[in-house]
């Protein structure tokens, strides 16, 4: 009887008091009594916290929901489409069960037990809370151009990783009866046991923010790396993986730290250029490159790209011999052109007039270092329409052009087998 006295003293109201009284009056013993009592204040307690839950979930929730509805904004949309509110109101059931435990419940034992069970409820509905707002946050913050091509969602991530490591600490301090800031300074010491285990985390947010401050990782980009096999546009850059949508629609995860640590290729420089490059070349068989006769020009000449550059050429040629004596009875003495020389001018010419070759960019044509196949003619430029598809159609066009037209200036494609018919003039209209 006297715990009996005691215990009920510590009841901040006397609702409980009421009910043991009650049930002695009824003729219950002092010992059935406290038992009942105990019962039928759990049983309550749980009613409250049943009836909370209800007025959280059916009426605060609806409440503030249909104001975001009817309101002109956009982003609190977002943040009850992502059950932000929804877990923010799971709060008040947990505060009210805090609250009313010490007032229903006569044990201290029973009153700690049920208060921590609140308290551990109420951090894990706000680390929910916390967890979706990021979520939302980075789909808002994504939508604006400010922030389009910066790794917003890496930067949420960290902040829900920290929410989720300091609401790990509190439910342990909780658990254990120990205050938070004593468990925190006592973790110190083993700072390199939780370093170990967020290593990914932090290497991933440092390569995030450095890919970031660096601008060298946007989404969208397309980028070429290898030994991942990836070579696709950048989906994804999250604090865990970059993901990449390959070309043959395979997806390619990397870690965001080997970007920064490892080579790879962004094509973004190219994407926003004037053009993209063609650096390709045909091989001429060397036995088929000879000086051009008098015969051969007045045939060229007929090529509207090549009149006023032969016209031109033709006359600089004539007084260069003509001022050094030269005697052009012999094909080694003096200069002279050559069908592989008015074949370069003809394909610089016609690159320069091609209406999808920016002529802005560098455009030329150059010989390349003589091999036992033949002599490269490599042509260098940049195609205006940057469009993959667009991009190899006109490719495969201009050069089309450039192996039918090799025979006009009676040069040869080498190619294997070595044993084709020997070249012939041709014969002129």
């Amino acid at each position: 009887m006297e715990n009996g006295i005691t215990a009920r003293t510590t009841a901040l109201f006397g609702i409980v008091d009421k009910i043991y009284e009650l049930l002695l009056e009824w003729g219950a013993s002092p010992a059935l009594a406290s038992f009942l009592d105990e019962i039928i204040s759990v049983s309550l307690l749980l009613l409250i916290a049943y009836l909370a839950n209800f007025f959280a979930k059916h009426i605060v929730y609806r409440v503030l929901v249909r104001f975001v509805k009817i309101s002109s904004v956009k982003w609190d949309d977002v943040l009850v489409d992502h059950n932000v509110i929804k877990y923010l109101v799971r709060i008040i059931p947990g505060i009210i069960l805090h609250i009313a435990a010490p007032i229903a419940l006569r044990s201290t034992l029973a009153v700690d037990l049920f208060q921590r069970g609140a308290e551990i409820f109420i951090v894990v509905a706000i680390l929910q809370a916390i967890s979706s707002t990021t979520t939302a946050l980075t789909v808002i913050f994504s939508d604006m151009k400010k922030y389009a091509n910066k790794p917003i969602k890496v930067i949420f991530q960290v902040i829900s990783v920290l929410a989720y490591f300091v609401g790990a600490i509190i439910i342990l301090s909780v658990l254990i009866n120990t205050s938070f800031t004593s468990l925190f300074a006592a973790m110190g010491a083993s700072m390199a046991i939780v370093m170990l285990i967020f290593k990914d985390s932090i290497l991933g947010f440092v390569a995030g923010w450095q890919l970031s401050i660096n601008d060298m990782l946007r989404p969208g980009d397309w980028i070429t790396m290898p030994k991942y096999g990836a070579d696709g546009d950048v989906e994804e850059i999250s604090l865990y993986s970059v993901k990449v949508r390959n070309f043959d629609k395979t997806i390619t995860t990397i870690p965001p730290y080997a970007l920064i640590s490892e080579s790879f290729q962004n094509w973004r420089g190219m994407q926003e250029s004037d053009g993209r490059r063609v650096k390709r070349s045909v091989i001429i068989d060397m036995n088929s490159i000879k000086f051009c006769t008098p015969e051969m020009i007045e045939r060229f000449k007929k090529i509207g790209f090549l009149k006023d550059y032969l016209d031109a050429t033709t006359k600089e040629i004539e007084e260069y011999n003509k001022e050094n004596n030269i005697d052009n009875s012999v094909l080694v003495n003096g200069r002279r052109q050559t069908n592989i020389g008015v074949f370069r001018a003809y394909l610089n010419e016609y690159l320069k007039r091609h209406p999808l070759v920016n002529d802005n960019i560098v455009c030329m044509v150059r010989q390349l270092q003589p091999t036992e196949k033949g002599i490269p003619v490599e042509l260098y430029f940049f195609i205006s329409d940057k469009n993959w598809v667009n991009y190899e159609n006109i490719q495969s066009d201009i050069f089309d052009h450039v192996l039918a037209i090799v025979e006009q200036f009676d040069l040869r494609i080498f190619q294997y087998p070595t044993n084709a018919l020997p070249i012939t003039p041709l014969e002129q209209e």
